[in-house]
């Protein structure tokens, strides 16, 4: 496959290939479309009678590319520009009080800055899918997190009718996410009407790692205003990062509403002067929901960035969330986008909030006298409508070594319907 998003095949050594034993024959896929969807990505695919012949042949392809339109891409100049983004004025999204007057007269302002890398999915068992394509129809067999959508990437790829395609799911070896994208699944169909077999597709780990759905690079900017009784005043917001929406939308390069739903626009402290800002990020590789999505970074920089308050003002950090929880004062107005699609449907329970941050310090004992080098973190999030807090005990040697010997973690996600699902 491609080495960079976009690339396309300049040329190969099939006769290398075929020379290795058990190979059958070499296939040149289409090269993919940008955005690519749900689409193979193309490349060069080498069927034989076992994987490690396939593999082996692979190797002596000595593929030449054209790295395409992402050719320059580099993460870490991609990082400098994101964080430079979030560096000065953005796009508001929420807005509440008066920002700029609250900071004008802060007895103290703190501000941080975040980042989160590209990650991969790495499910346990990498992508894998049999595909048999004959008179006209397909069958396969794959674990698919999202059976409708293979099917219907499967047909389009083939150019037959939705109704000829049939997907048999399997145990998934893990998904996260990244199996409800059925490229690899596309790509054995393809396979099979090319060779006149049934074919199975294997990934490697290191296709897995290389060819991802990433999860979105994303740089974070968030500033505060403390008044002389350790009280937050005001709080700013600026997120930036590639959007989902980029893999089947070109040129879209701001975070869409859902995105910013997941922590920023359904904000839960009460703080009398709040405001959210976007910055842009073009993606340059695919980008694809991961576990928790947008969750993932607002969460963390949120977290981190009231612990940051919490010691810049010499407060408890349990204490302080529990009051920026406040009472029965509005959050931002009702996000864009709230879980269901329709505003203000699912607003923030801060009762629920306080309930698991009571339920996992209590169980952690917070507050407790700690050997020296060891310290309790807390962190409470809402994620698609469950209230998660973590208290996670850290160990610090004397050599700077870090482990975790405690995680105590309480989970309210509404009505249990499969306790067993909870518990893994």
């Amino acid at each position: 496959r491609p080495p960079v998003y976009g690339g396309a095949v300049k040329g190969f050594d099939e006769a290398a290939a075929r020379a290795v034993a058990g190979v059958k024959r070499v296939h040149q896929l289409p090269q993919g479309k940008l955005p690519g969807g749900f689409q193979p990505l193309g490349g060069v695919a080498v069927i034989a009678t076992n994987t490690w012949a396939a593999i082996q042949g692979r190797d002596a392809l000595a593929v030449r590319w054209d790295d395409g339109p992402n050719a320059v891409y580099d993460s870490e100049t991609f990082r400098k520009g994101l964080e430079a983004e979030v560096a000065r004025p953005g796009q508001v999204v929420a807005k509440l009080g008066d920002v700029d007057a609250a900071f004008a007269k802060a007895h103290r302002k703190i501000g941080a800055s975040y980042y989160v890398p590209h990650l991969a999915h790495a499910p346990m068992e990498p992508m894998a899918a049999t595909a048999h394509y004959k008179d006209g129809t397909c069958e396969c067999w794959a674990p698919s997190q999202h059976p409708q959508a293979a099917r219907d990437t499967v047909a389009a790829a083939l150019g037959i009718p939705v109704e000829q395609v049939t997907v048999h799911v399997t145990l998934l070896g893990g998904g996260f996410g990244r199996k409800s994208k059925p490229d690899f699944i596309a790509e054995a169909a393809l396979l099979s009407r090319a060779a006149g077999v049934p074919v199975r597709v294997q990934w490697t780990r290191e296709d897995e790692i290389r060819h991802s759905y990433y999860h979105s690079v994303s740089a974070q900017r968030l500033e505060a205003s403390i008044d002389q009784g350790g009280r937050v005043t005001g709080w700013l917001h600026r997120t930036a990062f590639p959007t989902i929406a980029s893999v089947f939308v070109p040129l879209l390069n701001r975070p869409m509403d859902p995105e910013l739903g997941m922590g920023v626009t359904d904000f839960p402290y009460v703080i009398p002067n709040r405001r959210a800002e976007t910055g842009t990020g073009a993606a340059h590789v695919r980008i694809g929901w991961f576990r928790a999505v947008a969750n993932i970074q607002h969460g963390f920089a949120i977290n981190s960035f009231t612990a940051e308050i919490a010691t810049a003002a010499g407060r408890d950090h349990k204490a302080l969330l529990l009051e920026l929880l406040g009472g029965a004062e509005r959050a931002f107005e009702a996000p864009k986008w709230n879980y269901d699609g329709k505003a203000g449907v699912h607003p923030v329970d801060r009762d629920r909030l306080r309930a698991v941050i009571e339920k996992a310090t209590k169980e952690a004992g917070w507050g407790k006298s700690l050997p020296l080098g060891h310290g309790l973190g807390l962190a409470v999030h809402r994620s698609f409508l469950s209230y998660v807090a973590t208290v996670i005990h850290v160990a610090v040697d004397h050599e700077g070594n870090l482990t975790i010997p405690r995680v105590d973690m309480a989970i309210d996600c509404g009505f249990v319907a499969n306790p067993d699902r909870v518990r893994a």
